[in-house]
């Protein structure tokens, strides 16, 4: 029977620091909710996730308390205290099944009976500089390989694998019957990054002597999702260009046109178009896909990943229809993270060429760090060139240094970081000291530079003065914003989504 098992994590503050994430409470959202994790704070090494949901602190359960009681037991636990947290797609559907989640052996349920929907998961990893963070055991006394040791807080963890997981595939081959030394290699031979397919205990006991695939499996763990896109055609139709790579039997998207219908969508550039309403467009060539968009008529929905989730899903050899399936409803609105990353309104042309090309430059922001840091998240796959800009906490330091959200990391204090790994951005980040400058480039201003074949660097700034550049204020000023009350109001995309006549939509706490 499924139990929802939420993780038990302690942090442990130093004084005048935070915990590194925020407490919030959001219009249409249900629970105590984790935002803004902050780089190598104490949150995010212990393993906490975007999202998920605070039950208990310190033993007492606290779903169904207002956010000020919650914000107050954790100031008032000291420099440690304890969570109970469960992940955001558990918490959604335990709610949607009326579970208690007061009771740890909660088990949902619907219409009287037990709800039995167990599966084996799919775990993507990416090799850090200390490895992945877990062993392999095998016992001659029980068929199998069986995850052990898995460290708090590292790749392994983080990705979803648990003690005493049983692995069923390496990259989408099965090692059931393997040796240990066998897999030991496979995964040494796999390179920076490796997907597996495992089963916990109890799912494990529910297909026992079944026939198990990755046909059956969960993708919620996964790193990277697929992303749906429902498109309105417009007066100049959707606004891409589709192109096959004959080679690979895939279907790219090309050329999205500004404030175009795909692009408001969150079509991105050389994303590759997998399903068209729901109907995979792998084995299709040009001209059948083409007519599957045309008999959609004036809507259609795509199914797309980009290249990082490609790879990912090809890693494991797994289709990324398993995400559409597992989703069940292609309709749905977005979530919180996506509605943050689609793409803004895009303002209407009032100037020639010129207007365009003064756009088409990076930025450079210089920020003082203070007790609560510089206040963004850097994002990027360890062991892949290519940084961006994260969960930029409103009024911090970088926030008024002028970071914005998917901004590419093109230089820190001065060295080329496009690709470096994102080990290596940290690390020249963590080394900065107190202060901290970075070249910047908006994705669009990126991605067309890139296209053009343009080198990004501070060359492009032309006559641009250090007094034009963008500076967060004193590190006094800072300190003295950081004391103001909260709640704050919430982001500028968020306020849009929501929608509601009251004058408070979402509530936050620095933790």
């Amino acid at each position: 029977m499924a139990v929802y098992k939420p993780s038990v994590i302690s942090l442990t503050k130093r004084q005048g620091h935070t915990f590194g994430f925020y407490l919030r409470v959001e219009h249409g959202e249900e629970g105590h909710l984790i935002r803004c994790l902050e780089m190598g704070g104490p949150a995010e090494l212990a393993g906490m996730k975007d999202g998920g949901r605070i039950l208990r602190v310190n033993g007492t359960f606290v779903d169904k308390l207002s956010h000020s009681e919650v914000v107050d037991m954790v100031r008032n636990s000291g420099p440690t205290v304890t969570f109970h947290i469960l992940d955001e797609a558990s918490y959604v559907q335990a709610k949607a099944q009326e579970v208690n989640l007061s009771n740890p052996q909660s088990t949902p349920v619907a219409n009287g009976v037990s709800k039995q929907d167990l599966k084996p998961k799919l775990c993507y990893l990416v090799k850090s500089s200390s490895g992945y963070g877990f062993s392999i055991r095998s016992e001659k006394s029980e068929p199998g390989l069986f995850m052990t040791e898995v460290m708090q807080g590292s790749v392994a963890d983080r990705a979803g694998v648990n003690v005493k997981d049983r692995l069923l595939e390496v990259n989408g081959e099965s090692v059931e019957g393997a040796t240990h030394e066998q897999v030991v290699e496979k995964i040494k031979l796999s390179g920076g990054s490796i997907m597996f397919l495992l089963l916990d205990e109890e799912t494990d006991r529910q297909y026992e002597n079944k026939n198990i695939g990755a046909w059956l499996a969960t993708a919620k763990h996964l790193p990277h999702q697929p992303r749906i896109a429902n498109i309105t055609k417009g007066p100049d139709g959707y606004g891409f260009l589709l192109k096959e790579d004959v080679n690979q039997r895939c279907h790219f998207l090309r050329d999205i046109d500004r404030g175009s219908p795909a692009e408001r969508a969150g079509v991105k550039e050389m994303d590759r178009l997998v399903a068209v309403d729901g109907k995979e467009v792998e084995e299709c060539n040009h001209g059948q896909v083409v007519d599957m968009i045309r008999q959609s008529g004036n809507k259609c929905c795509f199914l797309v990943v980009d290249k990082d989730t490609d790879q990912m899903y090809k890693k494991g050899k797994v289709s990324p229809m398993l995400f559409l399936e597992e989703t069940g409803d292609s309709s749905s609105p977005p979530s919180y993270s996506e509605a943050l990353n689609l793409p803004a309104p895009v303002r209407p042309s009032t100037t020639v060429q010129a207007k365009e090309e003064e756009e088409l430059k990076p930025k450079l922001c210089r920020m003082e760090k203070t007790p609560a840091g510089y206040g963004f998240h850097l994002n990027g796959i360890v062991g892949v060139p290519g940084q961006f800009i994260k969960d930029v906490v409103s009024g911090g330091a970088a926030d008024r240094a002028g970071l914005q959200e998917d901004d590419m990391v093109v230089e820190v204090n001065g060295e080329n970081v496009e690709q470096s790994s994102h080990d290596e951005v940290v690390a020249l980040i963590r080394s900065s000291g107190s202060s901290l400058e970075m070249l910047l480039a908006n994705k669009s201003v990126y991605d067309q530079l890139k296209a053009k074949g343009v080198s990004i660097s501070r060359l492009l700034l032309g006559g641009t003065s250090y007094a034009q550049v963008h500076t967060a204020d004193t590190p006094e000023e800072e300190e003295k914003h950081e004391e103001k009350a909260r709640p704050e109001s919430p982001p500028q995309q968020e306020r849009e989504r929501a929608k509601s006549s009251s004058s408070q939509d979402s509530l936050d706490e620095r933790l």
